[in-house]
């Protein structure tokens, strides 16, 4: 494909040939026979998008699951209504995503049951490691004689009968193409065998478009209440000594700590990554920097969950939210993402929150982690591998592109997906808007 009146970032006008790799960059191109051809009209032309931290079973399952929290649904009575009007799938489960305490407290099988008690419900914690089911449908995994039907492992004993088969990876590979995006890193944690095969298939059939590229089995959700120094450190050498990088998930300032200090121990590796990295105390930021570990963080649920964190958390420790800036200011290595579908999958909705720091209700959560327009675009452009190292459009790179409306400056000052007019992948117009 030919691209002709592109604009690239840093302002430069031209056209671009296209195939698996980027072929040709300069103005004056001419088509050649049988060559397609899109006018970008001098709007600006990108790298793909790559969404460094999602779950994509999950995300493909959640477009038709039944949403249990904030914004949808916020109290008790609401909540009730949900349930009792929900209709089960072709599996007969009922099946909901999103819960959060602030709704009517922590959910048990008794819970439960007390909504509905004939059917079997599950409903996800919006964390995404929390599962509470009722008595129906601990039945159905093997479980009848649970305590209180609140699940948190990774066990797949459970987590595989939680499945419902096939999920429509197709359907979310159209939602976001539509955004820009040509890559993901799958990040679920107890991703076996055949799920990674799966995913692979996924992508060479055509069924998902985009690039995948997969944390497990080196990616690993640590619990406050179950945090061990010493069990971490083995299983980071481990991975190290087979020449792996490891993911760690830390959301508190606990699991921050220990992981820092296993690191240290078991020594680093070069693509080593902390996932969210949600609450980030001062003294942490130097040790961050000085292990090179890369970040991943999700500045969306400032303007997501930004109004809760001002009610919840001590006002003290609000500087210590989702940094962005602070951490590039360290020069520890940082990349963006979304962690669809436990955050909205809108990679240009979470740039906005960087810039922004506003919640919903218009409130400023740590402004002082504000960062430019370019710089949250930037960070949504890193190599799948190394997330912090921007793609260019330049002869060699790969074919992967978004395409939009509006020049550089538009773009920047707008920051929407609705700019978005065309999605490359290796060449191929994946998404046109019409």
């Amino acid at each position: 494909m030919l691209i002709q009146r592109a604009t690239l970032l840093d302002g430069t006008p031209t056209d671009i040939r296209v195939g698996a790799r980027i072929e040709e960059v300069r103005p004056g191109l001419r088509p050649r026979d049988g060559e397609g051809i899109l006018d970008a009209g001098g709007g600006l032309v990108l790298p793909g998008l790559h969404d460094h931290h999602v779950h994509l079973r999950s995300a493909a399952s959640a477009l038709d699951s039944l949403s249990l929290g904030p914004p949808a649904v916020h109290t008790k009575e609401e909540l009730a209504h949900a349930l009792s009007h929900a209709v089960p799938g072709p599996d007969g489960w009922i099946r909901a995503i999103g819960y959060h305490e602030s709704v009517a407290g922590e959910l048990d099988r008794a819970a439960l049951d007390a909504f509905l008690a004939n059917v079997p419900v599950r409903v996800q914690h919006r964390s995404g490691v929390l599962w509470m089911l009722n008595s129906a449908a601990l039945g159905r995994v093997g479980l009848a004689g649970h305590p209180d039907g609140r699940l948190r492992s990774a066990d797949r004993g459970w987590t595989e009968a939680l499945q419902r088969g096939e999920s429509d990876l197709a359907e979310l590979s159209r939602r976001i193409t539509a955004t820009g995006v040509t890559g993901v890193t799958d990040a679920s944690p107890d991703l076996g065998a055949e799920g990674l095969i799966s995913l692979m298939m996924a992508h060479r059939s055509g069924e998902f478009r985009p690039g995948v590229r997969l944390l497990a089995p080196g990616k690993k959700i640590l619990h406050d209440d179950r945090l061990d120094l010493d069990a971490l450190t083995l299983w980071i050498g481990d991975r190290h000594r087979l020449g792996q990088p490891v993911a760690v998930h830390c959301v508190t300032a606990a699991q921050l700590v220990v992981t820092i200090a296993a690191l240290r121990a078991a020594g680093g590796h070069p693509l080593d990554r902390i996932e969210h990295a949600a609450v980030v105390p001062e003294d942490n930021l130097s040790d961050l920097a000085e292990l090179g570990v890369t970040v991943v963080t999700q500045p969306n649920f400032v303007a997501e969950r930004g109004d809760q964190y001002l009610t919840d958390v001590p006002e003290h420790e609000h500087d210590q939210l989702w940094r962005v800036a602070s951490l590039l200011r360290a020069n520890i290595p940082v990349a963006l993402s979304t962690d669809m579908p436990f955050g909205d999958g809108d990679p240009w909705a979470a740039m906005r929150a960087a810039v922004s720091r506003s919640t919903r209700s218009g409130a400023v959560l740590n402004a002082a982690e504000s960062v430019s327009a370019r710089a949250a675009l930037t960070m949504f452009l890193g190599w799948p591998d190394r997330p912090d190292r921007p793609r260019t459009v330049e002869i060699g790179e790969p074919g992967d592109l978004c395409v939009l409306s509006e020049p550089p400056a538009v773009v920047l000052a707008e920051l929407d997906s609705s700019l978005v007019a065309a999605t490359l992948v290796r060449g191929q117009l994946v998404y046109f808007a019409m």
